[in-house]
């Protein structure tokens, strides 16, 4: 039933404008609320190639290893991990006259993180800066 005749109806429309002043209104709390905090990062001296006479290959390099059942190895004797401190002193015996020796981290793919970094950890507080780590290229 039309009561109203004769008055047209209006037609809906969508108004665009106040929704693009929202989102504008959104978009800028967002920015100034994020928070752009930095991350703790390690302190790692990565190695320079410099030619075909390399000081690294002057000096012998200190092989740790680590398997997935958390036994280490320095140089190939087994050593146990009690605590950081002695598991740093058995690293400075294994250097034995170098002054900072170049440490090769060589750990299981099922070793865990902690047990590479607190090999790590040792090796600074043994005073050992040069760190590197084995991988092994796998054939695909």
């Amino acid at each position: 039933m039309n009561f109203r005749r004769g008055h047209d109806r209006d037609t809906p429309e969508i108004n665009l404008i106040p929704m693009i002043d929202v989102l504008l209104v959104i978009l800028i709390f967002l920015m100034v609320t994020t928070s752009y905090g930095k991350f703790s990062e390690l302190q790692i001296n990565l190695p320079q190639a410099t030619g075909a006479g390399s000081s690294l290959a002057l000096s012998k390099p200190l092989t740790v290893a680590v398997d997935a059942s958390e036994h280490y190895a320095i140089d190939g004797k087994r050593t146990p991990f009690r605590n950081l401190g002695e598991f740093a002193q058995a690293l400075r015996l294994a250097a034995g006259t170098e002054t900072d020796p170049v440490i090769v981290i060589n750990a299981d793919a099922r070793a865990s993180h902690q047990s590479v970094i607190a090999i790590m950890e040792a090796a600074r507080q043994a005073g050992y800066g040069r760190i590197t780590f084995t991988i092994r290229n796998s054939d695909k």
